[in-house]
C-alpha cells in the first residue's frame, strides 16, 4: 500500500514568519502557473479554528527561483479561483462565504 505524502511548501510572510502549506492543486496556463494552498498546523486546535479559506497564489520565477506571489488583478484572481473551486469541489466542501 502506497503512503500518502502531502506536497508541502514553506512561505515566509512580510514580517519574516514562516508558514507551512499543503499544495492541493496546480494550474499551468500558456503564460503563468498557479497553486491552491491550505495551511498546515502543528497544533490540532489551530486546524479546528481555521476558516478553511483556499489560498490561491501565482508561481513567479525570479532569478531562477520559484516564488509564490499574490495575484494582483482581481479579474484574473476570480477566474483562477473559480477553476480551482470547480476542480477541488469533488474532494472538499467549497461554498460561498456569507457576508
Amino acid at each position: 500500500m502506497e503512503e500518502y505524502e502531502p506536497d508541502l511548501v514553506s512561505v515566509i510572510d512580510d514580517e519574516g514568519n514562516q508558514h507551512q502549506f499543503e499544495i492541493l492543486d496546480a494550474i499551468e496556463t500558456d503564460e503563468k502557473r498557479y497553486v491552491a494552498l491550505t495551511p498546515v498546523y502543528d497544533n490540532p486546535d489551530e486546524a479546528v479554528e481555521d476558516d478553511g479559506e483556499l489560498i490561491v497564489l501565482e508561481v513567479a520565477n525570479q532569478d531562477g527561483e520559484d516564488l509564490l506571489v499574490p495575484i494582483e488583478d482581481d479579474e484574473e484572481f476570480d477566474e483562477i479561483a473559480a477553476i480551482f473551486e470547480e476542480r477541488l469541489s469533488e474532494y472538499y466542501e467549497i461554498g460561498e462565504e456569507n457576508e
